[in-house]
């Protein structure tokens, strides 16, 4: 690059984007004035440091690999303090080559960031996040705890001093205002103000430097944020203070400065818990994780480190002890407690080949389970990756919040400005001390925190009730809901209960079209797939073909087949479809099996309700949302359980256009609608819907697109979602008016000189506590009654839909 005439070199990427800005907009006389080159510093100097964590065996730990090839890291970034940080991260962060996305939760300092490995690596783009003031770091669950455990003790440190010096000066300076009116000497009133000012100093130096560096981070990236009229505040307050101390004149804010300090440091520490308890979920599932293994080789067990077990490896689980990795279970049976992935309170039964997921507890014999998963791609890892993701979002309201408490920031300061103007001319002695109010009075804390806050108590509840959000604009809908509509196969029947009756429609042998179609059904995902027995021999199953809402294709020894619907099924021959032909409405599912000369079979299969169901479906209704079913199967099936769960309006015999047209029309009518569905089959109309809620399927939790994605195996956290979610919208509309209200009542006092710099520190900070504790009041959820409970396993035990 050519340089006022002459070719520079540079010392690394940053350093050439920031000249070539500068050559752009014509101010290149700039390096007139340079004696020599600048030492390297920031992210180019520090890359080298970063480097280790481009080894492979490292980012196992903290990286997961996408679909389309980039990389995604899930780090903790130390020094954000307030959602101007984040933004400030993320704006300056994506405009680096080679990263996709990055998204920062201001609340739990969690940080996503995906970048394509081919143009960047690692160890530049955290050098490039520390170049800005920030310290990011791998997110694992002892590095999350040691930087949580080692910011609380150093807020906690600064706190302290911030007390203890609050208290000395606030005696100090009633010494000196009560002696002003009783005749005080003056050589007493200045020794009061050198100890105050001896004690005030390691205050403003030490417990104020989280203001003082958020101050400098967002002056330096042009965006101020709040800590800029903070830190401002503290330091003209006691810059003053000790020229009118050593002048021997005017007056003195010390008691001003150390309890805006305290107090404000005070809100923030409570800030810090609330947001290390929002992040204690994820916190919690990692350490319910074991890191030492038993494999079983050749009969004989070994401890191994669980990064080091692989797909197909045998691993023996006392009673007890958690399960440390996805799998197939190998003993007869098992019994598990998936409560803290799930919020299921009951043990869970678990027979041979079924799937043990990591993190549940193995409860009476040992077990021998085969390894499917491990690391990030168990069910564990995946549940943190969505509460993360979700949290890292910016929903439409935080995004707002953002937008404003930036201008009002400078809004503040100019309107400090102004008022010191207008005093300076009405009464010169009281300028500094009403613009001073100013600045404390009107910082943006609480109209920062009150939404952000909020939000993340909100989905960190949530989770915990078994409801994980992908995408943190679902609470906002959620709440406004009015029409729910559920999938009935797989969402409001569990799985089925067994196929009752095999008709032989071409005179073949009914166990020899049973066993075909086992083979075919080995191979689908579908929940009515469970009813048909596992092959029992050798079967060659190829070409295999889903078609959503209709059943699936394949070939078969070498023969194409269908199963499904009996128009799909009839699709391979040249029959006629009969729409008649089906004979009399039954409540049994009818699936039916073709090949090319037409039906083969047909199997009629009982379906069983979700644990809870009709419960959950109540308490939906009496929250005074408009339940409803549409369904792809017959008539009769789907009355049948829709009687059984009270439900009045349903849908049956609709394919996915049919379903998406039906939330269209409601839609189209004014009404919110959330779709439940099985995250298989309804794609379209989960997409479709204001907000979409799918029902995990234990390994394939990461696969599904819904916004929310339900855990557990019943619906009874369905209910407790969306009142949680209206109340979260009722804290944020609470947080938000308060602190617009505070603002218009405490400016205009302030600016009118009607308010002490000290009453101005204890209104801010009282003003940022009472968001804080609203939004964390979140947090403090009922659990199920035990009525509900046993309520809930009556109508497991006693669901199976029967003629």
């Amino acid at each position: 690059m050519v340089v006022d005439g002459q070719t520079a070199g540079f010392c690394g990427p940053a350093c050439h984007e920031i000249a070539s800005r500068i050559v752009g907009d014509g101010l290149d006389g700039f390096y007139r004035f340079r004696s020599g080159p600048v030492p390297p510093s920031g992210a180019s100097a520090e890359a080298a440091g970063w480097a280790t964590y481009d080894r492979p065996a490292l980012q196992r730990e903290f990286v997961t690999e996408r679909s389309d090839g980039s990389r995604e890291a899930q780090l903790l970034v130390q020094g954000v303090r307030c959602a101007a940080c984040s933004w400030l991260i993320e704006r300056a962060m994506a405009g680096v080559p080679g990263v996709r996305e990055i998204a920062v939760d201001p609340m739990t300092t969690r940080t996503r960031l995906a970048w394509d490995p081919s143009r960047a690596s690692l160890s530049t783009l955290l050098a490039r996040i520390a170049a800005l003031g920030y310290d990011p770091f791998p997110y694992t669950s002892d590095a999350s705890d040691r930087a949580a455990i080692q910011e609380r003790n150093q807020a906690l440190r600064q706190l302290v001093v911030a007390g203890f010096g609050m208290s000395a000066v606030m005696s100090y300076a009633t010494a000196i205002y009560l002696g002003a009116t009783q005749g005080m000497d003056a050589q007493t009133a200045h020794f009061l103000r050198l100890v105050s000012l001896l004690v005030a100093t390691p205050v403003v130096f030490y417990s104020a430097t989280p203001f003082y560096a958020g101050a400098w981070r967002g002056l330096r990236n042009l965006h101020p944020g709040m800590d800029l009229p903070v830190a401002l505040a503290i330091a003209a307050s006691y810059a003053a203070s000790v020229w009118n101390t050593f002048a021997n004149q005017g007056e003195v804010y010390f008691d001003s400065a150390v309890m805006f300090v305290f107090f404000l440091s005070a809100a923030r520490f409570l800030e810090m818990s609330g947001r290390h308890r929002a992040s204690g979920l994820t916190g919690a599932l990692a350490r319910h994780l074991p890191r030492v293994a038993t494999r079983l080789v050749a009969g004989r067990g070994e401890a191994v480190a669980v990064a080091e077990l692989a797909p197909g490896d045998l691993v023996l689980v006392q009673p007890g002890q958690s399960f440390p990795v996805d799998g197939l279970l190998e003993s007869d049976a098992a019994r598990v407690d998936e409560s803290l992935l799930t919020g299921e309170s009951r043990p869970l039964r678990r027979a041979r080949g079924e799937r043990v997921v990591a993190g549940s507890i193995n409860l009476l014999a040992a077990a021998t389970v085969r390894v499917e998963r491990t690391g990030a791609g168990t069910v564990l890892a995946q549940i943190s990756q969505l509460i993360t993701a979700a949290r890292s979002e910016r929903p439409r309201l935080v995004q707002l919040a953002d937008r404003v408490g930036a201008w009002f920031v400078t809004a503040v300061l100019l309107l400090a400005a102004l008022v010191g103007l207008a005093w300076w001319n009405i009464q010169p002695d009281r300028a500094f001390e009403v613009v001073l109010a100013v600045l404390v009075v009107t910082c943006p804390c609480a109209l920062a925190l009150a939404t952000p806050a909020a939000f993340t108590v909100g989905m960190s509840a949530m989770a915990r009730q078994g409801v994980l959000l992908r995408r943190a604009g679902a609470l906002e809908t959620l709440s406004r809901v009015t029409d729910m509509v559920f999938d009935k196969t797989g969402t409001l029947t569990e799985h089925a209960a067994g196929i009752q009756h095999v008709e032989s429609l071409d005179g073949s042998d009914p166990q020899a079209a049973l066993a075909v179609a086992a083979a075919l059904e080995s191979r689908s995902e579908h929940p009515l797939a469970r009813a048909f027995p596992k092959p029992t021999a050798a079967v060659d199953v190829t070409g295999m073909r889903a078609v959503p809402g209709q059943g699936i294709e394949g070939r078969v020894d070498g023969e194409q087949l269908r199963i499904g619907s009996r128009q799909f099924a009839l699709g391979l021959s040249a029959a006629v479809v009969d729409s008649n032909a089906a004979g009399p409405e039954q409540e049994l599912l009818s699936v039916y099996l073709g090949d090319a000369h037409g039906l083969r079979a047909r199997f009629e299969i009982a379906e069983q309700l979700r644990p809870g169901a009709a419960e959950a479906l109540q308490a939906l209704a009496g929250a005074g949302l408009t339940i409803s079913i549409a369904s792809g199967d017959q008539p009769g099936p789907v009355r049948a359980v829709a009687r059984r769960l009270g439900i009045g309006k349903f849908s049956a015999g609709l394919q996915p256009p049919d379903k998406l047209a039906l939330v269209r029309g409601l839609q189209q009518q004014g009404r919110t609608v959330a779709m439940v569905g099985d995250g298989i089959n309804d794609s379209p109309v989960l997409a479709g819907a204001d907000v979409s809620i799918a029902i995990g399927s234990g390994t394939s939790l990461a696969q599904h697109s819904a916004d929310c994605v339900l855990v557990g195996a019943g619906l009874g956290a369905l209910p407790r979602a969306v009142a949680l979610a209206r109340r979260s919208m009722r804290v944020v509309r609470q947080n938000l008016a308060w602190a617009l209200a505070y603002n218009a009542i405490a400016v205009p006092l302030a600016a009118l000189g009607l308010l002490a710099p000290w009453v101005a520190a204890i209104g801010m900070s009282a003003s940022s506590l009472l968001v804080t504790f609203n939004a964390l009041r979140l947090g403090r959820l009922q659990t199920p009654s035990p009525a509900a409970t046993a309520a809930a396993a009556a109508s497991a035990d006693a669901g199976t839909v029967t003629p």
